[in-house]
């Protein structure tokens, strides 16, 4: 495994996906960081961390053997090697808050973004960007994020988690390239933040409405039981799970 360290960066996503673009780059290729000028999230946002305290990072990922229609398969693989990896760091209480953040005891700890290359109508690659906050303990004007060492003490090894992550992503990886598709999404399914309970919910709108969530659909949609027992989907553009 290929891992390119960085003092500081603007971004881990792009600059592999620059080096992608100019040389060949070998599956699981990891560029890390100890700071993002500017670190983004889903929907673009951005991810704030302290220098040297977390966890930032992306890896290249072959995904040729992917159809379009699978393609929430990898936030799906991404998400369980992440929950995985920080059971083993013995964090408690962790959820998937859809598509793909991480939560411990409902505080969001780590975000993702994957941006994915498509070459004449086929997946090539994912670059699977990963915010994990490990041993930041200030998170002014965030109330809803943690980090590993405001959830359990410890001051972490950054690298050994980094390690067991890429360990556990090529794990849950070769279960997608063999096809077994149900058991990922039903592990997936299981941790998934508030699922069947009553939640609250914004629209695109701005309107707030009540549901349970049931489940994501195959492309990755949440599934809501509204009122009067009507199942709706929708995509991450059009609506936004409330905490």
């Amino acid at each position: 495994m290929r891992i390119i360290k960085l003092n500081a960066i603007n971004s881990t996503n792009t600059f592999l996906k620059e080096l992608s673009s100019e040389e060949t780059v070998l599956d699981y290729t990891v560029v890390q960081t100890d700071y993002q000028t500017n670190g983004r999230g889903q929907m673009g946002t951005l991810w704030n961390a302290n220098s040297g305290e977390n966890l930032m990072f992306s890896v290249f990922k072959d995904v040729s053997f992917l159809n379009f229609e699978q393609h929430f398969y990898i936030s799906i693989s991404v998400s369980i090697a992440l929950i995985k990896t920080l059971e083993k760091h013995q964090i408690s209480k962790l959820s998937i808050k859809w598509p793909n953040d991480i939560l411990s005891e409902n505080k969001k700890i780590c975000g993702v973004l994957i941006e994915n290359s498509i070459k004449q109508s086929r997946f090539k690659d994912s670059i699977i960007g990963i915010g994990l906050n490990v041993n930041q303990t200030n998170f002014e004007n965030l109330p809803q994020a943690s980090s590993l060492q405001l959830l359990t003490g410890i001051v972490f090894n950054v690298d050994e988690i980094l390690f067991d992550f890429i360990e556990n992503l090529k794990h849950y990886f070769a279960i997608l390239e063999k096809g077994s598709l149900e058991t990922l999404k039903t592990t997936y399914e299981n941790y998934l933040f508030r699922k069947k309970k009553p939640s609250t919910f914004k629209d695109i709108e701005g309107v707030m409405f009540s549901g349970i969530i049931q489940s994501v659909s195959q492309n990755g949609n949440l599934q809501v039981l509204l009122e009067d027992n009507i199942l709706k989907e929708y995509d991450l553009k059009e609506i936004k799970l409330l905490y």
